[in-house]
């Protein structure tokens, strides 16, 4: 995946999310997704939070991608070892936030996290995109055993997009 096809989807997920948001009403919002243990709000904020999660994690690949092998290994060895917990902050922490990033903010948001990724990306030299390191494959089904930068800007998009389908609404992405 190249830079403009992770930006357009940066630009497809803002669009979607504010179709989402137009085209859902109360109910809608605090009933429960599909698949999940999340109200669709509390799931539509945890797509956005995907993003977020993304500005944190790119100094941290790069600094491991200048690491040798052996510390990268035994670093995502240790996250993976903390899957509980982290199961645990990531559901309340994506309940818990949705009161603060709720329907009313959480595209807003998105907004300015994508056109900062947007921004950062662009700037990125192919040397810097090319870092990687070893990732903990148990805590997503979208980090595989070792992560790019490019990757890791290329993720919340999938992230976003598989998340989508568990909306428990029907919706029409084109608004």
């Amino acid at each position: 995946m190249d830079r403009a096809d992770i930006i357009d989807g940066y630009r497809r997920a803002c669009m979607e999310l504010d179709n989402l948001l137009a085209q859902a009403g109360d109910v809608e919002l605090r009933s429960r997704s599909a698949g999940t243990r999340w109200t669709n709000e509390e799931l539509l904020f945890h797509m956005v939070f995907g993003y977020m999660v993304v500005r944190r994690l790119l100094p941290l690949v790069k600094f491991f991608g200048h690491l040798p092998d052996p510390l990268n290994i035994a670093f995502a060895r240790l996250l993976d070892a903390g899957i509980r917990p982290f199961d645990w902050v990531n559901y309340f922490g994506s309940r818990a936030a949705a009161r603060v990033y709720n329907r009313h903010r959480m595209a807003r948001k998105l907004r300015r996290l994508t056109t900062t990724l947007a921004t950062s990306l662009e700037k990125e030299s192919e040397d810097s995109l090319a870092l990687r390191m070893v990732f903990p494959t148990r805590w997503d089904p979208f980090f595989t055993p070792v992560m790019t930068v490019a990757d890791v800007y290329a993720y919340p998009t999938l992230h976003f997009d598989f998340h989508a389908r568990q909306l428990s609404f029907p919706f029409d992405a084109d608004g």
